[in-house]
Order: structure tokens, then C-alpha cells, then sequence
């Protein structure tokens, strides 16, 4: 499957962004307006991908993978998307989506945890530097 168009790409990005499925509507209620300091994006464009969520700060992605994740070339697909986005330099974190549904509030609380440590990593790192 080739890339979309970087136009193409944003303009899904947009409808995907008022399209969010349940699982997602239920983590982004939990983690938009900036919790603890972190900021996240939802539906964010980077390179030839558009991220369920995005925190810049922490440089991780967080992926919603609902059932059809489990079919063999959508499984293929994520192992590509994967290996490009750790490429450049980004943690991804999947949470299954079914998760969300049964605790939404221990679902956001794991997402929180992991950029703030990742985050606190990463600007050591640049202070290091």
C-alpha cells in the first residue's frame, strides 16, 4: 500500500480527527487539555502515517489497535509502520482497543505514565547533549 499524498494525508487526518472511533473518543476525553503538563495531538500526521495520538515532548505515539489489527496484512502493515516511525527516533505504545473499553481511566493513566517517563528521558538526553 503506497503512502497518501501529503495533501491527501492531511485532509484524512482532519475527517479522522471527527471520526474517532469509541475506543479513541474515550482516551482522548482522559488525555486532551494538557493533563500534568503533557500535551497530545490527535489523528497527527507524521511522515507517510497519520498517529492515533502524538505527544511531541515525549516523541511517542499511541496507537488504538482494535480486531482488525489481528488480520495478517494489517498485522504486516503495523510491523512496517512500526519499524519506520522507531526509525525516527519515535516510541510507539499500542493499547488494545478493548482495553479502553473495559477501563478507560487506567487505559489514560498508563498513556500518561509512559510519556512523562519517556518525556523526562528524552530531555535528559538533550541536556546531556
Amino acid at each position: 500500500m503506497n503512502p497518501p499524498k501529503p495533501r491527501l494525508k492531511y485532509e484524512l487526518a482532519r475527517q479522522f480527527r471527527k471520526d474517532l472511533t469509541p475506543p479513541e473518543v474515550r482516551l482522548w476525553a482522559r488525555i486532551k487539555g494538557k493533563p500534568d503538563g503533557i500535551h497530545f495531538r490527535k489523528q497527527h500526521p507524521i511522515g507517510p502515517y497519520i498517529a492515533d495520538f502524538y505527544c511531541a515532548a515525549a516523541r511517542l505515539v499511541v496507537e488504538v489497535d482494535g480486531q482488525v489489527h489481528n488480520l495478517s496484512d494489517v498485522a504486516e502493515r503495523d510491523e512496517g509502520r512500526l519499524a519506520w516511525l522507531g526509525a525516527q527516533g519515535l516510541e510507539v505504545m499500542r493499547i488494545n482497543a478493548a482495553d479502553i473499553m473495559r477501563d478507560a481511566d487506567e487505559a489514560a493513566l498508563g498513556v500518561l505514565m509512559r510519556a512523562r517517563a519517556v518525556a523526562l528521558s528524552v530531555s535528559e538526553m538533550t541536556e546531556g547533549a
